[in-house]
């Protein structure tokens, strides 16, 4: 069945709810998402907002700090921009009545997160601000808007030229394909943790928003830069979920199995050094043959302040009391996605992306931390200003591209999921050398490359859909990582130890046409945007 709405959003995280509640009030608005509404990554997410509300602090300060973690691999005016609509996004959040936590004499309680320089990061319910941002959103939700859960989007329809996306395909558990018919599509599904063995995402972000909008022939940027959070639980050789790094923030020190701090002779930050520096270092420990832990023993109070982790913990029998935390890093956040414009538009007329899903030249080569819930908010809020300055669009039908040949099932099913996590962590994970990437890259084009762009998969059930858009994914970061032949940011090459001046401000952009290079100081001039 056939369903006609003004304005279709793929994801059910924070920067998509921002987007619906901002919408003009007579669009019929549809959120998509593939599981429940609440099983987001933003929902889960432990840290806080980063925003500039404290009268000591300034936007300089925080468009720097951003700067320095991402090796300065961003679009400078898009971090200006971020860091000064941030904060007044942030103010309005809590003019909304959203409830921060607070000192005892009622001013806000500022946190400190890795590589900040300043008290700037807003909490709400302690460790659990997603999930109580979410829920204040989710509360508030105008009525133009219709949830539609249980159904996975997994195809971009697109006019017969290919130059628009029209509308979207989606897939329920039991096979039932439905069409979504808008003017406005807009690809808020979040990044593609799941292609690793070890992350703190939700299982279900297997990059289903960059895989379509690739296949649609979208550009899609920076893949190489993939975030590992130092600290996940680590329990038997698994990862159990996140440790904030509030918790370092709060006085939490990472210790070898002897009781031996890792990051105190490493970087001036100590264990607040950026995220790619952390991680690294626990890598390497652990590659060395010892366990890392994270002490927790100096935290007053420690359950109290931190619900969620000490819950965490708790069901994974692991004791708060001893003070000691068994700790490793996991993919965390891709800072790469589908390129966009200042408002979220994508080289595909019609289509749109905000959120983790998206490149919007942010966050560089590393992420500083909270500053993705904050990316939600604002461009959410801009995109939906973008969309509502639009005539309203004819909503007539035209005639749509078809795939000439449908991909089947039994080839589907003949990819590893895990296989491929175990792969993609060898040859794409926090340390790369050309050998692993190389070898991988022809692993995935033997498997079946091309078939995966060029082919439809409608006869494909929702678990083979999902495998076939990890293996994209995993081929679109692990050919950047081959390509981008220096270090920068989380992206750490062994044989190109250092950041190359040559490679500086150049980004790699992959499209099924082909890859380009681009470079220089006016990369948002050369990318061909559609309003």
């Amino acid at each position: 069945m056939d369903k006609q709405a003004d304005v279709i959003i793929v994801g059910s995280g924070l920067a998509a709810l921002q987007l619906a509640h901002h919408l003009h009030s007579s669009y019929h608005v549809i959120i998509l998402t593939k599981t429940m509404i609440r099983q987001s990554n933003s929902y889960i997410a432990q840290g806080g907002i980063a925003a500039v509300i404290d009268k000591e602090d300034s936007i300089h300060s925080h468009v720097e700090d951003t700067l320095k973690a991402g090796r300065y691999h961003h679009f400078t005016e898009e971090v200006g921009r971020l860091a000064s609509e941030g904060a007044g996004a942030v103010k309005e959040l809590i003019a909304s009545g959203f409830s921060i936590d607070r000192e005892a004499d009622g001013q806000p309680s500022l946190g400190l997160e890795g590589a900040h320089s300043a008290r700037r990061i807003i909490h709400s319910g302690g460790d659990a601000t997603g999930r109580y941002t979410v829920e204040h959103l989710l509360e508030r939700l105008p009525v133009n808007i219709d949830i539609i859960e249980g159904e996975m989007a997994y195809e971009c329809i697109l006019s017969k030229d290919r130059s628009t996306c029209l509308g979207v395909k989606t897939k329920n558990k039991d096979g039932m394909i439905r069409r979504y018919w808008a003017p406005h599509i807009v690809l808020a599904a979040g990044g593609a943790g799941a292609i690793y063995p070890f992350t703190s995402n939700q299982p279900t972000l297997t990059g289903d928003g960059i895989a379509m909008a690739f296949r649609a022939g979208a550009e899609i940027t920076d893949m190489e830069f993939v975030q590992f959070h130092p600290t996940l639980l680590f329990i038997d050789g698994a990862t159990k979920g996140l440790i904030s790094e509030a918790v370092r923030g709060a006085g939490g020190r990472l210790v070898d199995e002897n009781g031996i701090r890792i990051m105190d002779k490493i970087h001036p930050l100590k264990d607040l050094a950026p995220r790619h520096i952390t991680a690294y270092e626990i890598y390497q420990t652990r590659a060395n043959g010892k366990s890392v832990f994270l002490d927790i023993r100096s935290i007053p109070h420690f359950e109290e302040k931190f619900p969620t982790v000490t819950a965490l913990c708790e069901r994974n029998h692991v004791p708060i009391s001893k003070g000691l935390i068994p700790v490793a890093p996991g993919s965390h956040f891709l800072m790469g996605g589908i390129s966009t414009d200042s408002n979220g538009c994508t080289t595909v007329h019609g289509l749109y992306a905000i959120g983790e899903t998206a490149h919007s030249g942010v966050h560089g080569a590393n992420r500083l931390a909270s500053n993705s819930l904050l990316e939600g908010l604002v461009y959410g809020r801009r995109l939906a200003d973008f969309i509502n300055s639009q005539v309203a669009a004819d909503k007539k039908r035209e005639e749509t591209f078809g795939y000439k040949e449908q991909m089947k099932n039994r080839l589907a099913a003949e990819l590893s999921r895990e296989d491929l996590q175990t792969r993609t962590m060898k040859a794409a994970g926090i340390i790369r050398t050309q050998e692993n990437l190389a070898s991988h890259i022809s692993y995935l084009e033997d498997k079946g490359f091309q078939k995966w762009i060029n082919s439809g998969l409608d006869e494909l059930n929702i678990e083979n859909i999902e495998k076939v858009y990890m293996h994209i994914n995993s081929y679109l970061i692990s050919l950047a990582a081959l390509l981008r032949e220096e270090s920068r940011g989380a992206h750490i090459r062994t044989d190109f130890r250092t950041e190359e001046r040559n490679w500086y401000g150049k980004r790699i952009v992959q499209t099924i046409a082909g890859i380009k290079i681009r470079g220089g100081q006016h990369e948002r001039d050369q990318i061909r945007i559609h309003a």
